[in-house]
């Protein structure tokens, strides 16, 4: 293997400038005015690995942006591997807050950091992982592993038919694992591995009271306010614990392992440190965990708007007809969003007071995923890591979601091994994204480690991939 790293290593210029190269490609998936855009990118990625020796190279339909499948199979006996990322991105918007780098998709290198939009999300990630399978194709001729290549443009905001493809197209994704860099590092000092995210179920409610708006001296105590409705139904579905007052909200909830608390106490950081740099005078979450633990392994509950009545300058002494409110539960392993959904609908309409009527509906939901911290898919991802970076990766979970990995275990059964390379300071979504350049160079590194640890992993004969 030490040719592979070798040839790598000669090669890192190249590398870092074929990824400017579709830095430089404005594909965000939210703009319909850059669908073009979206496409030059996925089209970019297929025309690099023309030039690699994979095969089947195609710029796939999937009803929303496209996606780039390609494929090497010629490793009888070794696992089929997926390798999953995305090529679109964020909006750069607001630009004037982009102040160390004003240019978002003209990208640089400026103290040890490569700067621009895409960087840490997802572009200098996913493609340390295809220059890695460049090497040993270039070097050796094959790969360690058989494997597949499924790049997609719609993961930051698309159409969303991504998905659905995915689910239409089970034997050709059809894989033993999928390779994922889409996460970051808890820390600069310690590589993480995320073997387990949350999912989601998002819910808008409105509360409807009066014909018309009121006069609150006219008919003040006459009558419920729905703004003071909607402030006794938020109240209800929490209490003073952190705990949501559903019924069987938690019944399916996965309790820690004292093997995933040690891990996790490796990468706390101090509440103190934590409530400071958020500015706030306390922490606040469910009793009986830490704020990490809180965040990665229990459920949570957020509201993330309100509307209705009068705000604007000055005062209206105003009985508003109507108002909402918009909120989620992030889940966590073995929550079912629709088992949810059902839950709390029907105890939103418990908690509503007379005298309004009230509508609730689940908008969307996604679904937690774990691996087990003792699938040989992982150990590999260690391994690898450990060796590009001298260090050996925590095993951590993610408060945050990336649904399609629930997609891939529910329809292929095939778990993520999410080995990223960004870092939590890395701004994704935000102005001045970045990403390490050592990272981006020492994960190229740990992709050529880890196709060869891939490929020791013994799959029964019964359950793997033809």
């Amino acid at each position: 293997m030490l040719d592979v790293l070798e040839y790598a290593a000669r090669n890192q210029e190249r590398y870092l400038s074929q990824l400017f190269e579709i830095l430089r490609i404005q594909s965000v998936s939210a703009d319909p005015a850059r669908a073009g855009e979206v496409r030059r990118a996925g089209q970019w990625v297929a025309d690099f690995l023309a030039g690699t020796g994979f095969e089947h190279i195609s710029v796939m339909e999937t009803g929303g942006h496209p996606a780039v499948y390609a494929d090497w199979l010629h490793a009888p006996g070794t696992p089929t591997i997926m390798v999953y990322g995305h090529y679109d991105v964020q909006p750069e918007d607001p630009i004037d807050k982009w102040v160390i780098h004003p240019t978002p998709f003209e990208p640089t290198v400026k103290d040890g950091q490569i700067w621009g939009r895409g960087t840490s999300d997802d572009k200098a990630q996913f493609m340390p992982h295809i220059f890695a399978l460049e090497a040993w194709l270039k070097v050796r001729g094959s790969l360690p592993c058989n494997v597949k290549i499924f790049i997609e443009g719609e993961e930051e905001g698309g159409t969303g038919g991504t998905h659905d493809f995915v689910r239409s197209h089970r034997d050709l994704l059809a894989c033993d694992a999928v390779a994922l860099s889409d996460t970051s590092w808890f820390s600069p000092e310690q590589p993480t591995i995320v073997y387990a995210l949350r999912g989601i179920s998002y819910f808008q409610v409105d509360v409807k009271g009066p014909a018309r708006d009121l006069h609150s001296g006219v008919y003040g105590g006459m009558l419920r306010n729905p703004l003071n409705a909607i402030g006794q139904i938020i109240a209800g579905l929490q209490d003073d614990q952190g705990r949501l007052t559903v019924p069987g909200f938690y019944d399916d909830v996965v309790p820690l392992t004292e093997v995933e608390k040690d891990e996790f106490r490796k990468v706390a950081i101090n509440d103190d440190e934590r409530r400071k740099d958020l500015g706030v005078e306390a922490l606040f979450g469910e009793a009986g965990y830490t704020s990490l633990e809180r965040n990665w392994a229990r459920p949570s509950f957020d509201v993330h708007g309100i509307w209705g009545g009068f705000s604007g300058e000055g005062s209206k002494t105003v009985i508003a007809s109507e108002g909402g409110f918009k909120f989620s539960c992030r889940l966590v392993a073995n929550q079912d969003p629709e088992k949810i959904r059902g839950l709390v609908e029907d105890h939103v309409r418990h908690l509503a007071p007379s005298g309004v009527k009230v509508d609730v509906k689940g908008l969307h939901g996604g679904t937690p995923v774990m691996v087990p911290v003792d699938n040989p898919f992982l150990k590999a991802g260690q391994d690898a890591v450990e060796a590009a970076f001298g260090k050996r990766p925590v095993l951590v979970r993610e408060g945050a979601s990336i649904p399609i990995t629930a997609v891939f275990l529910e329809d292929l059964n095939a778990p993520s091994i999410m080995v990223g390379f960004g870092l939590d300071s890395d701004n994704i979504h935000g102005p001045d994204e970045h990403m390490p350049l050592s990272h981006f160079r020492n994960g190229i590194a740990a992709c050529v480690h880890l196709y060869k640890a891939f490929a020791g992993v013994v799959i029964p004969s019964h359950s793997r991939v033809p």
